[in-house]
């Protein structure tokens, strides 16, 4: 039997599941393939999401040969050797071209590929898992229009995988399903309509029985959770980013969930360089104590290693979750560093300079007023260089710590 991917394969736009942000009536994308005029697309979103069916599609709408090549093996040679034999391709409105992972072609590979883009001997849809921004030529992205791909939610999956065991039912297969079978083939497939199919495949295949049955203990028998554990790509760096932004936001639910799946991932050197990141620019001078309290963790947790050091990032990142917080400090070094490349910030204050040798007082060096010997150990004085006097880098915040700062140094400072 054909895989039961290839087999459920949709061919017409109607049958295609999900990405209704971009494939719904009406919106763009939509429009263009119903009109017959396909332009030189980029898919970009994760696997399983249906971009090479979708390529597919579109192809059969405009009667145009369908071409597909993987970057990963493939060669601008290829892509010749298809240009090279369009005048064989009768009843053949030209070329679509489908590469599915443009990113592993290197710059001059992609650099080749303009040149059949912009003479019009191929239409382009490329697919990719990364961010095109980051991954693919400028030249490429300024000649295409970019759709992003979204994980299939659980209900898409079951509409596509009812819809397969229809039509093998019709074609003599008799199973025997749950509601409850579905949803979960569904879950652990985690947007992966691919991986959920070869789920179901796998289901009805290593059964030798006449009547399939499909039912949650026996998917759970077969073992095919696939929750992501890459350590790498987009993936893992917007992970990275919902749990500072979970910790920032002071959720420590979300943060928790969005550490569990950093977790799966298992590269821990990344994790506790977020967290380290984290206490610093968003607890911040709200709680600077939290710095020694997390080095200190973060220590720990290196120590034991994967498994046990899940524990310890959960207690440090409910921690910092449930901290006050402050972004005083990096507010202060972005300003001042954006300050370094845009204005003139002048020579450090000749009584600050370093007096340490002879010579330096005929060199206008000194002047400098030890504050320790003074009340409070504070004197009035400039710092900050002439063509910098009066800027403000650290600005306070309203938290307990920083409040109590403000109102020391006011008093001082009258």
């Amino acid at each position: 039997m054909r895989p039961l991917a290839d087999l459920m394969r949709p061919s017409k736009l109607e049958d295609f599941v999900g990405q209704q942000q971009i494939l719904s009536e009406g919106k763009p994308l939509y429009n263009l393939i119903k009109s017959r005029n396909i332009c030189n697309c980029i898919f970009y979103g994760p696997p399983g999401t249906g971009k090479t069916t979708l390529a597919n599609i579109m192809a059969n709408y405009v009667d145009k040969k369908f071409y597909k090549l993987n970057a990963t093996v493939a060669s601008v040679k290829d892509i010749q050797d298809i240009t090279n034999n369009m005048d064989n391709l009768l009843n053949y409105n030209g070329v679509v071209l489908y590469i599915d992972e443009l990113q592993h072609f290197n710059k001059k590979q992609q650099q080749a590929l303009l040149e059949f883009i912009e003479d019009g001997r191929i239409t382009l849809i490329a697919s990719t898992t990364e961010n095109p921004y980051f991954v693919i030529h400028k030249a490429i992205i300024s000649r295409c229009n970019i759709f992003s791909f979204k994980p299939l939610n659980t209900n898409d999956i079951i509409v596509g995988l009812k819809k397969s065991i229809e039509k093998l039912i019709a074609e003599g297969i008799e199973i025997e399903y749950s509601e409850e079978s579905l949803i979960y083939i569904g879950e652990i497939s985690q947007g992966d309509y691919r991986k959920a199919y070869n789920i179901l495949e796998l289901a009805i295949n290593s059964q030798v029985r006449n009547v399939r049955v499909i039912s949650s203990e026996y998917i759970e028998s077969l073992g095919q959770s696939s929750m992501r554990a890459d350590s790498s790509g987009d993936e893992f760096y917007n992970l990275l980013s919902a749990l500072q932004k979970s910790i920032r936001g002071s959720d420590p639910d979300a943060a928790i969930h969005y550490l569990a799946r950093l977790i799966k991932g298992g590269n821990l050197t990344a994790i506790v360089r977020r967290i380290s990141v984290i206490a610093a620019e968003d607890i911040g001078l709200a709680f600077p104590n939290a710095l020694s309290v997390v080095n200190a963790g973060i220590e720990l947790a290196l120590k034991v290693g994967f498994p046990e050091a899940q524990i310890i990032l959960s207690e440090i990142v409910i921690y910092l979750a449930t901290l006050p917080k402050s972004n005083s400090a990096c507010l202060a070094i972005m300003h001042a560093m954006s300050d370094l490349e845009n204005i003139n910030f002048g020579d450090v204050p000749m009584h600050l300079k370093d007096a340490h040798y002879s010579g330096a007082a005929n060199l206008g060096v000194g002047g400098y007023k030890y504050p320790h010997d003074y009340p409070n150990n504070y004197v009035r004085q400039k710092y900050l260089p002439e063509e910098l006097s009066g800027k403000i880098y650290y600005k306070e915040q309203n938290n307990r710590y920083e409040e109590s700062l403000k109102k020391y140094w006011k008093e001082v400072k009258k």
